[in-house]
């Protein structure tokens, strides 16, 4: 392969590696945000989502479902996904791994 098209390749790839890297960066900025401003507003008006027994009992599950990429499901950790979706209806589309790096944020 000639010297120019393979780095023209090289180049095409590293820019695509990045741009999937700063989409999972803003994706997990907007579920943390959206986390955050959920807890702000239940805070004043019920029990807040980080103060949650179930959220707290969770880290340890949610470290290792986020270090496995997902292979590795706790009870922990399902209890408090279905806490905080039931809790902040507006993180029902966030995916699991996201939520569970929003438990490891908070």
């Amino acid at each position: 392969m000639p010297r120019p098209l393979f780095a023209a390749l090289a180049c095409i790839a590293l820019s695509v590696a990045s741009a999937q890297a700063q989409t999972l960066v803003a994706t997990s900025n907007i579920v943390v945000r959206a986390l955050e401003r959920s807890l702000d507003f239940t805070s004043d008006t019920t029990t807040s989502i980080r103060d949650l027994k179930v959220v707290v009992e969770a880290r340890d599950d949610a470290a290792s479902f986020v270090a496995s990429g997902g292979s590795i499901r706790g009870a922990h950790l399902e209890a408090a996904l279905h806490a905080i979706r039931r809790q902040a209806p507006d993180t029902r589309s966030a995916s699991d791994l996201e939520l569970a790096a929003a438990i490891l944020a908070l």
